[in-house]
């Protein structure tokens, strides 16, 4: 997956803003000002955190050598993934998914019913 790709992914959900408030090597993708996914500049090949199910985040790094604990985040929620074509861009697609769901689903209960409408 390229980066234009992650990113266009990420800015597609509803509400989605880009940010870099750690300075101009990390993008943050943020809904309602809470962070759903980072990406590295830096990195090559480009690494993002995405936030996961505890469950999950075990098996997908028990399955891919490419996806590891969060790197910088509580290692228990987030994984970092390493975009270098190990990972198939579909599975990458729904873990962006499932990070906004999960950062969405901790929101306020009226933003996240604005949400649904959208």
């Amino acid at each position: 997956m390229y980066l234009d790709e992650f990113r266009s992914a990420c800015l597609a959900l509803p509400e989605t803003r880009e940010d870099q408030p750690f300075g101009p090597d990390v993008l943050v993708f943020k809904v309602c000002d809470k962070m759903f996914a980072l990406l590295s500049l830096d990195d090559i090949p480009p690494r993002v955190n995405l936030k996961c199910d505890p469950e999950e985040a075990v098996a997908l790094r028990e399955e891919y050598d490419a996806i590891l604990p969060g790197y910088h985040m509580n290692k228990r929620h987030w994984n970092t993934v390493v975009l270098n074509a190990e990972v198939p861009t579909a599975l990458v697609h729904a873990m962006i998914e499932d990070s906004y769901r999960l950062v969405v689903a901790g929101l306020r209960k009226a933003d996240r019913k604005r949400l649904a409408s959208t």
